[in-house]
């Protein structure tokens, strides 16, 4: 481990564990049974057979049809975790490959401006909406450890987290803070270069600078989408409750599954 919670794995990127963090109210997310990461695409067998050896009951593969198709996760041998699919959006990508496809004259802040932009919308997507009222009912089965992952594993991911630690009443400092680990975990550079070779096969060549901006994180994205949510729902908790299912009792069974001590 590169660090208490992320993984050095050679082809798969940002693969770590967003258990551990207080709750509200006493206790701790359970260590070991709540996953993330990018695609698996790449993933050596090293890889897998590291990952084979987490149990994992369930995945929850926010990734397009498309994005599926062109770039398939390698599995491990035996591999019988229940694989949940998002359904297909309406003309939308990933907010990061979105961004490199808007601007013909791309910099580095204007790359920052149209993450920022689509982050503002993100949580309003209806396919992830969708995805994310499985991912919760799935969550509050105590159905054993569970992974989630799109593409780069930082932004449909990091919604998914970012709600999953708000419900259980993760502290927003913490929630923040586990969104950028996303700059630091496994091998940065690897990350990097992995993710160039994706977003360049969507949207052809790009400056070095404006690859980077998309490939990271910043705190400010996080928070947009929290103010957009925030803005049309009142709230957190309204948004959580309305948009994504998560009532009293789910609440109340995501703690009893996924919170110890």
């Amino acid at each position: 481990m590169t660090s208490d919670r992320a993984w050095l794995l050679q082809g798969v990127h940002n693969f770590r564990d967003y258990g551990g963090y207080a709750v509200s109210g006493g206790g701790r997310l359970r260590r070991g049974v709540l996953w993330r990461s990018g695609q698996h695409h790449e993933a050596t067998d090293g890889d897998l057979e590291r990952i084979a050896a987490l149990g994992l009951a369930s995945v929850f593969d926010l990734r397009t049809s498309k994005e599926r198709a062109s770039h398939p996760c390698r599995r491990p041998a035996g591999f019988a975790a229940r694989i949940h699919h998002a359904d297909d959006p309406t003309g939308q990508r990933a907010p990061h490959v979105a961004a490199a496809a808007t601007a013909r004259q791309r910099t580095p802040e204007s790359t920052r401006e149209s993450l920022r932009r689509n982050y503002g919308g993100i949580c309003f997507r209806p396919e992830l909406q969708a995805i994310l009222r499985r991912f919760f009912a799935g969550l509050g089965e105590a159905g054993g450890p569970s992974l989630v992952n799109c593409m780069a594993g930082k932004d449909r991911t990091g919604i998914a987290v970012a709600m999953l630690h708000l419900a259980t009443g993760v502290h927003r400092d913490d929630v923040i803070a586990d969104y950028v680990l996303t700059n630091t975990a496994g091998d940065p550079e690897a990350r990097i270069a992995a993710g160039a070779r994706t977003i360049r096969d969507v949207t052809g060549q790009l400056d070095d600078a404006v690859l980077r901006v998309l490939m990271g994180v910043e705190p400010e994205y996080l928070e947009a989408a929290f103010a957009a949510v925030e803005e049309r729902h009142g709230s957190i908790d309204a948004y959580l409750a309305e948009a994504l299912g998560i009532d009293p009792a789910l609440r109340e069974r995501l703690r009893d599954a996924l919170v110890e001590g």
